[in-house]
């Protein structure tokens, strides 16, 4: 296959991200993903893995763990999803992703197996999960770091053997699959904890956090605590930085800084330092340095991310109430003229870009951010089937009329943004990462526009 016919071959299964009109428990299945897998020769055996579930946060804190590893002199595999422009930024080795010519040979390993499977064939998902485990294994890494996709206890990662799982700040989302209470969504979440293992668990309301106690002790898990066992303080933000300190169980790590904003990104880093300091455990010693470096390097697209200065313009993927709060915290605390410490970071008024999917909590969402904004205008992805429509969104807003503008796209989206916007505003581009993605490809094809300033 060409790649472009491996990419037609993949979307040609089901692809639970694009929807919400389906029976989670019915739907996903870890008997057919393990079906697949076996038909593959199990390539998820024998890499060391590790395994993060959890509703915000696990991709930074994946990301984060890349980058430590990484500076360890580590040869370390990232499957995360979704991507933003390309396939290939689901799977890659080292920052490097997956080439256009390995994906498209390993579609058609894919392929093969898909006609061993009497009578089912797998989903998107499981099927672009079984090529990572294929290159994985084939490019012999020393680590291989998994995102969960839904959920976790039916997540086609999640018949892995990781040394360490680890549980990011659970909160509201799919509720309608996962359930509606925080007990509920966090029994999904901890199904990724394994008999024996280590779980790292990020800071957790307590209902959570009960759910989470329960099934280590169930499984004889030992259970590592961020607050507790891991420590952390804020230190500062200069607007180009958060600048901070980890206490950890072995070590402490004094004076850490990324690129990475907001408060929350420093709650994800101490997970990511509890995953290395867990893996001592297993006889691994990941050195002060490579934290230190790890840190710093550490980049994540569309959390965040800042492509233009004048006027801002940024990205960030929040999609449920606990999310857009910390968003506006993190937009108030860098880049507002009340509370921004950065220099040169102070905008006059906040140009809202948002579109949501119709499973999302729109209202949540609206409470934490059209306070702060002075505008918005609402707009859907062109690929996602469950975008909720603009003037749906709308009838929860409480502005002004003239202050709401709908669109039918984020290219129009952005184009009414940037002539509405002066040099000294902010454009905020949020509600979903295929909303994101959907900006950033657009923000790429002007050359003004390709810099990105930093990622988080």
């Amino acid at each position: 296959m060409t790649y472009q016919e491996a990419l037609q071959y993949l979307n040609s299964f089901i692809n639970y991200e694009k929807l919400d009109d389906y029976d989670y428990k019915k739907s996903l299945k870890l008997d057919r993903i393990k079906k697949l897998a076996g038909l593959l020769g199990n390539p998820q055996d024998g890499i060391r893995g590790i395994h993060i579930a959890g509703t915000k946060g696990k991709g930074s804190t994946a990301a984060f763990l890349h980058s430590i590893l990484k500076n360890a002199g580590f040869k370390v595999g990232l499957y995360t999803s979704p991507h933003l422009i390309s396939f290939r930024e689901r799977i890659r080795i080292n920052d490097e992703l997956i080439s256009e010519k390995d994906l498209s040979r390993l579609a058609e390993a894919i392929k093969d197996a898909v006609r061993g499977m009497v009578g089912e064939r797998p989903s998107f998902f499981e099927a672009y999960t079984g090529l990572a485990y294929l290159y994985f294994k084939e490019k012999r890494v020393d680590f291989a770091i998994y995102e969960v996709g839904l959920g976790g206890r039916l997540d086609a990662t999640n018949i892995i053997e990781p040394l360490v799982s680890a549980i990011t700040p659970i909160s509201y989302e799919h509720t309608q699959k996962l359930g509606n209470t925080l007990r509920e969504i966090a029994g999904e979440k901890a199904g990724i904890i394994k008999e024996n293992r280590i779980c790292i668990s990020a800071p957790q309301e307590e209902e959570a956090l009960k759910v989470i106690k329960k099934i280590c002790e169930e499984k004889r898990a030992r259970l590592i605590l961020v607050g507790k066992d891991i420590l952390f303080e804020e230190l500062y933000c200069d607007g180009e930085r958060e600048v901070f300190s980890i206490f950890g169980l072995f070590n402490e790590y004094p004076v850490l800084a990324t690129g990475l904003l907001g408060s929350h990104q420093v709650v994800n880093a101490a997970t990511a330092i509890g995953i290395t300091e867990a893996l001592r455990f297993h006889g691994i010693t990941i050195s002060l340095e490579a934290v230190r470096n790890g840190v710093r390097d550490a980049k994540w697209e569309g959390r965040l991310e800042v492509l233009s200065r004048r006027p801002f313009v940024i990205l960030d993927g929040a999609q449920n109430r606990a999310s857009a709060y910390a968003l506006a915290k993190a937009v108030k605390r860098v880049f507002s003229a009340k509370g921004g410490s950065a220099s040169g970071g102070r905008y006059r008024n906040l140009i809202l870009v948002l579109g949501v999917s119709r499973d999302k909590d729109i209202v949540g969402i609206l409470e934490e951010l059209a306070p702060i904004s002075d505008s918005i205008i609402l707009t859907k992805s062109k690929v996602l089937e469950r975008a909720l429509e603009p003037s749906l969104i709308k009838e929860h807003i409480k502005k002004r009329q003239e202050e709401v503008v709908l669109t039918s796209s984020v290219e129009e989206a952005l184009t009414i943004a940037r002539s509405k916007a002066d040099s000294d505003d902010l454009i905020l581009v949020t509600g979903s990462l295929f909303v994101v993605g959907e900006a950033k490809a657009f923000m790429a094809k002007e050359p003004q526009h390709t810099k990105v300033y930093q990622n988080v």
